[in-house]
């Protein structure tokens, strides 16, 4: 009896052991993000500078991940910054290295501004936010 009980378990085990492998493991790369940012103004003047705070929000970690914007502005005219000073050109691919950072956004429009900023992973997922800023005017002497 305790020999049939022991091949009966050791038997259970290699079943259990054979049915637990599967070649078909499904290991998950893609995962799906956004970007947050808190609110920013909506007039600015000629020559001046709004500041956009972000953060990807990432719902899951994957060690190969690469995360990328692009910047359009189709209507208006200013500059995009970042903190340290780098100023991007529109619809160039540029690396985003922390998860959350500053751009600065400089004016040199009369008239209302549109930024799109365009981010993207290397899986092919892609988030977009829209600025609009409406045209502050100086005081006239």
């Amino acid at each position: 009896m305790k020999k049939f009980l022991i091949n009966t378990l050791y038997l259970l085990s290699l079943i259990a052991i054979t049915s637990a492998c599967n070649e078909d493991i499904d290991i998950r790369q893609d995962y799906e993000f956004e970007v947050n940012h808190l609110p920013v103004q909506k007039s600015i003047k000629k020559g001046e500078t709004a500041e956009i705070r972000l953060e990807l929000v990432r719902s899951g970690r994957w060690k190969g991940a690469e995360y990328y914007m692009r910047y359009f502005q189709p209507d208006g005219t200013g500059e995009l910054k970042t903190e340290d000073g780098l100023i991007f050109k529109p619809n160039d691919l540029y690396e985003i290295s922390k998860e959350t950072f500053r751009l600065y956004y400089t004016s040199q429009s009369e008239d209302q501004q549109v930024i799109d900023l365009h981010f993207l992973d290397n899986f092919g997922n892609m988030v977009t936010l829209t600025f609009s800023f409406n045209n502050e005017p100086g005081e006239e002497e």
